[in-house]
């Protein structure tokens, strides 16, 4: 029996670890030279430096692997980090159900927030399945914006909700929230600036059978207009680099009793305290840890909880 191996990780309930598992492999934080294990009902992950929450617990040496150059994965797509042919050529031998490998050939840009690619192995093709605790949905990387990494975050969202809420995604994207939030829900808006990605959130809403979702397109900003007199229990407000702007907007479509989810990068703690209390001036802020996204900045959820 091999030796263990004190290391730091991070505690999931056990029916979140696998998703959150793939999840930390594609950011290139879980420690993959060893090996994730299940105690009283929650799967250990080790991970490669200390970060906030993180336990050290001991594990045995996972088998060793081949090397595959860093990527991330969103269903039959990967994205690799470097222009890698050799590299992507490697995945699609070692990964069966992945289709295509890309490079993204630009930042994400624009009013739309989309990247253009470079197929670099496999399918000539942006567009795939992803899949998401039992749900589907039809994601093409040029079109519109999709990240895999807030799945947690929807399971998260949707253990709080209570039945028939009504609900505003105000950067709804191809629906990932609509898609796992909507069907709880006794009416849920959402909206996105893009057409292309309400498209295929349209799509994705059929796919599922899910018929308490409205998807619009439109300025978020001009939501309180094209809503009213509508208000909502809970807001969603999913565009990390400028959410915060909309908060205003996001206030004239609060309920009295409303929860709102704000999701920004930020490089220090409490960053949008003073723009949420200037919308919500007696609102309850908890800000949560998402990622890591660079050396000096991370991704953080803020909930804001109103009329509690």
């Amino acid at each position: 029996m091999s030796e263990e191996v004190i290391q730091w990780c991070i505690r999931v309930p056990i029916q979140e670890g696998e998703a959150m598992r793939r999840q930390m492999i594609s950011d290139g934080t879980a420690d993959r030279t060893l090996r994730p294990r299940a105690e009283d009902g929650f799967l250990l992950i080790p991970i490669c430096e200390k970060r906030e929450g993180a336990v050290q617990m001991p594990f045995a040496a996972s088998p060793k692997r081949e090397e595959l150059p860093r990527h991330e994965q969103v269903g039959g797509l990967v994205i690799l980090q470097d222009e890698d042919v050799e590299g992507a050529k490697k995945i699609l031998q070692h990964r069966p159900n992945v289709h295509t490998a890309l490079y993204a050939t630009s930042p994400v840009e624009g009013e739309f927030r989309t990247r253009t690619f470079k197929v670099l192995a496999g399918q000539d093709t942006t567009e795939t399945m992803y899949h998401e605790y039992g749900k589907r949905m039809i994601v093409d990387l040029t079109a519109a914006y999709f990240s895999a990494r807030l799945s947690n975050e929807r399971q998260r969202l949707l253990s709080q909700m209570r039945e028939g809420e009504k609900v505003l995604d105000m950067f709804a994207g191809v629906g990932p929230f609509a898609v796992m939030l909507g069907p709880k829900a006794s009416l849920m808006v959402a909206n996105d600036l893009n057409p292309s990605a309400v498209y295929l959130m349209q799509r994705n809403l059929r796919l599922n059978k899910i018929k308490t979702v409205a998807a619009t397109v439109g300025d978020a900003m001009n939501l309180p207009n094209m809503l009213s007199p509508l208000k909502f229990d809970r807001i969603i407000m999913n565009l990390p680099f400028a959410a915060y702007e909309f908060l205003e907007a996001a206030a004239k479509l609060a309920e009295e009793r409303c929860t709102i989810h704000l999701y920004s990068l930020v490089e220090r703690e409490g960053e949008h305290n003073e723009d949420i209390l200037r919308a919500f001036p007696d609102a309850k802020i908890t800000e949560k840890f998402i990622r890591s996204y660079s050396p000096t900045s991370w991704h953080a959820v803020y909930d804001i909880e109103i009329g509690c």
